[in-house]
């Protein structure tokens, strides 16, 4: 395991902000193969502090392990320890490439969080814009599967409607033309278009009773924003236990979540309330066993 890269760059002042005792990359088995981590690990954690696996953002095309760094480090700062992903993307990463792998990595770090954290750790999905579309399927996936190794999940701006008709997507000039969400959408749907399955479009699923915790998050200005509390509504509607949050714009996002921090970001209203709802919803998560979390 190597040493985060960034712990001895110019981020002195960002990283005071956001103290950690430990920033780590590492490599594990996921699937027939291997995904680069990023394992962060917050200064004021607790004992058996929720493992967090997280999943940066990027269309389904692009981003990496420095894509996800913003959202770790307030993760970790909020009480968690933070496995950032670097999950398949790119044109030729056709659904359900990335989820299969993620699906195997999920599991692998239910049986790790001892080592990560404590024994009786809850484990927790969360991601932003297409990472937060992967976190919804995983919570999808994990309730059909039945094998309760997910407490459970965060989302942040989800992109997860491929018919891009919001009027949150209008306002932001985006949903036609050369929109990154379409050509995104494309990329990643392959021959499959109208994203039918729910696992690849969780927007479109007709049955959302039983799926773990939800922390739903977005903010005015998020060209995801509809499709977000949309999304939120549904599950609520299912008995779904949501606590959601609509942050006060401007924010940026999704493309200011995928920002390396800077000392500047993280001062922002939109960054400090970010960590606030992080931090609010992760503390409600005994370690595992306990009781869930109640509804709002």
């Amino acid at each position: 395991m190597n040493a985060c890269p960034f712990a001895e760059q110019a981020f002195g002042a960002a990283m005071d902000a956001l103290l950690l005792t430990s920033c780590q990359d590492d490599l594990l088995p996921a699937g027939d193969g291997v995904l680069p981590v990023r394992v962060y690990k917050g200064a004021a954690r607790r004992k058996d502090a929720p493992v967090v696996m997280h999943l940066h953002g990027g269309a389904f095309t692009e981003g990496n392990l420095d894509s996800g760094e913003l959202v770790s480090r307030l993760l970790a700062d909020a009480g968690a320890v933070v496995v950032d992903v670097d999950y398949p993307t790119g044109l030729d990463q056709v659904f359900p490439t990335a989820l299969k792998a993620l699906d195997v990595l999920l599991q692998g770090l239910h049986k790790a969080r001892a080592r990560l954290s404590g024994k009786h750790a809850p484990v927790i999905v969360a991601g932003e814009e297409a990472g937060g579309n992967l976190a919804a399927a995983l919570a999808l996936m994990a309730r059909d599967q039945g094998h309760r190794k997910l407490d459970g999940q965060i989302l942040i701006g989800p992109m997860l409607n491929p018919c891009l008709a919001t009027a949150s997507l209008r306002q932001a000039e985006a949903g036609y033309g050369e929109c990154r969400w379409m050509h995104g959408w494309r990329a990643y749907l392959g021959q499959c278009e109208t994203g039918d399955h729910p696992y690849a479009a969780p927007a479109n699923t007709s049955r959302l009773a039983g799926l773990v915790p939800a922390l739903v998050l977005s903010s005015d200005d998020d060209p995801m924003r509809d499709e977000a509390l949309a999304y939120a509504r549904a599950m609520k509607r299912a008995g779904v236990d949501v606590h959601q949050s609509l942050i006060p714009g401007p924010s940026g996002w999704p493309l200011s979540l995928m920002k390396l921090p800077a000392l500047a970001a993280l001062q922002l209203p939109w960054a400090r309330a970010l960590r606030e709802r992080l931090a609010e919803f992760l503390s409600l998560f005994p370690p595992a066993g306990g009781p869930r979390p109640q509804p709002a």
